[in-house]
């Protein structure tokens, strides 16, 4: 028997009519149909029992139940409450049977009496409704000498037979991959998984509105693009037929976002998903979200602050204080955040200066660290974002800045006003994750085309997180684009850190799995590539 599916592999059926289909032993074995379950159903529908109906009149939710007779005794109340709900446990006890209803914003108590339902509708509860099953019911409320506020039931009537069971009540859903994959028996059975995602939900509505209050504009730009760009990853591809042309879902927005600036549109943003095909761990998935925001006039330093304020405002109005707590760290997130260079990262936890050591200096003490990748840096910008990665990035728990990269690893970026080989670029890191990467952004249609250049021949030679030339955006800048700041926020990292959960799969209602896809004639499963 598989864990968190109950009863499964004892009621299997194979080659039986089920609700006038019939399923073979492949189907079943990818349902987690029971067959008590589905003779309960038939039955009440032999009985003339409507069992999914096409709506109900709920009046009220168990919240407004509960906040408008928090002060109810152990009488009945006069009024009648109406509401709906998943019934999770039933206790029977003789005449008397005691049940509990949940909605999305909580649970509370049945309490159903032979002599007020009479025994056909008494007995019917009893034979039929299970945990999983969905339910209308119409009562009045009272306080049990428990002290716990019920509804005394007067009449109820099914909404949804649910023939799938429930994990069972006392251990719930513990199987991490089974929370995963199937998200809905998770949010049924979880209530922290619930309210991860309310809150996950509030995040990004009080992102909008935090940045609609400041005027900025939210536009939608292509997710299928034929040249992709905006980041150094590699794409995932596909192809349109009608077109016969190689399509590319979006490793970024930005791209696409800073031809808005150039048309005029000034203050501009977009919550997007982007895709990029690597690695899955538990601060990746391939499939992500991000806020990117462009404002004309402004600089890395303003991109600096709008983070700054933004993110503070965030963790103030979920939290009610500007502190969290996140994998063992007591996070403070209390404005100024602290601000480095890349070079003083360096200097501070790797213990060296980069730009003022040779190349072989810096390969010797790369390979004596087991740096990854320092075989084949060439310059001292790329020594100094490798020693970064491996040095630094860890080490920095509470929110810090570190701006200042060299141009080697920044295509989109301006050069530096005063820094000879570096540009204007930060990056905020929290709890040693990368939470936001922004510039000055490039707007010298001349400059950029030198660097998309050079990353495209860096593509040809084979790295494939290298970006592609997009002849038409250098043109865009060739119309003119005004100075512009700009940044992209991770919002799952970002809800992450907000809601204390230490993988990116717990904010994510359907993070990426591996599928397995069965072999002709019952053979092993083969992969499937996601690429042509």
């Amino acid at each position: 028997m598989r864990p968190d599916r109950p009863g499964r592999a004892a009621n299997r059926v194979y080659g039986r009519r089920m609700n006038g289909a019939v399923y073979t032993m492949s189907d079943i074995d990818q349902l987690c149909f029971d067959t008590t379950k589905i003779n309960k159903l038939q039955e009440l529908r032999e009985r003339g029992v409507t069992v999914y109906p096409y709506t109900f009149e709920r009046k009220e939710t168990i919240s407004e139940i509960k906040e408008r007779f928090r002060e109810i005794g152990h009488e009945k109340s006069e009024e009648e409450v109406k509401t709906a709900g998943r019934i999770y446990v039933v206790r029977e006890h003789g005449k008397t049977i005691f049940a509990d209803l949940g909605d999305s914003e909580g649970r509370i108590q049945l309490y159903l009496r032979k002599n007020d339902l009479g025994e056909e509708q008494f007995n019917l509860f009893r034979q039929y409704v299970d945990a999983g099953d969905i339910i209308g019911v119409v009562g009045h409320v009272f306080r049990t000498k428990m002290g716990e506020i019920t509804i005394w039931v007067d009449r109820f009537e099914f909404l949804t037979k649910s023939i799938c069971p429930l994990p069972e009540k006392f251990h719930g859903l513990k199987n991490v991959e089974t929370r995963y994959r199937q998200r809905y028996l998770d949010l049924i059975m979880n209530d922290e998984s619930r309210e991860t995602f309310r809150t996950r939900s509030r995040i990004i509505s009080l992102l909008r509105q935090y940045l609609f209050t400041r005027d900025y504009l939210e536009f939608e730009t292509p997710t299928l693009q034929p040249i992709y760009g905006g980041a150094n990853a590699r794409p995932f591809t596909t192809h349109h037929h009608a077109l016969n042309q190689k399509l590319y879902l979006r490793i970024a927005p930005e791209l696409y976002l800073k031809r808005l600036v150039v048309g005029g549109f000034e203050k501009v943003f977009e919550i997007a998903k982007n895709f990029r095909n690597e690695d899955i761990d538990t601060n990746h998935n391939p499939e992500f979200s991000m806020v990117e925001i462009y404002e004309a006039y402004r600089d890395y330093n303003d991109m600096m602050n709008l983070t700054e304020e933004l993110i503070t405002y965030l963790v103030t109005e979920v939290h009610g204080k500007t502190t969290c707590s996140f994998a063992g760290y007591d996070l403070d997130f209390t404005r100024p955040w602290r601000r480095l260079t890349m070079e003083e990262a360096v200097r501070e936890y790797a213990g060296i200066d980069v730009m003022t050591m040779s190349l072989e200096e810096l390969r010797a003490f790369g390979l004596e660290h087991c740096v990854e990748g320092c075989e084949s840096a060439t310059t001292r910008g790329e020594y100094l974002v490798l020693f970064f990665e491996h040095f630094c990035e860890k080490e920095l728990i509470q929110p810090t800045f570190v701006y200042d990269f060299p141009i080697e690893n920044s295509p989109l970026a301006k050069k530096h006003r005063s820094k000879e080989g570096f540009t204007e670029r930060f990056e905020l890191f929290i709890a040693g994750m990368e939470m936001a990467n922004g510039f000055s952004e490039l707007n010298d249609p001349l400059d950029q085309k030198g660097r998309l250049e050079l990353q495209d021949a860096k593509r040809r030679r084979g790295d494939l997180e290298a970006q592609m030339i997009d002849y038409d955006f250098i043109n865009a800048l060739g119309y003119g684009m005004p100075p512009t700041g700009g940044v992209g926020i991770g919002i799952d990292r970002l809800v992450m850190l907000i809601t204390g959960k230490d993988s990116i799969k717990e904010v994510l209602l359907f993070p990426q799995m591996k599928t397995a896809v069965p072999g002709p004639n019952g053979s092993e499963p083969e992969e499937k590539s996601g690429e042509e």
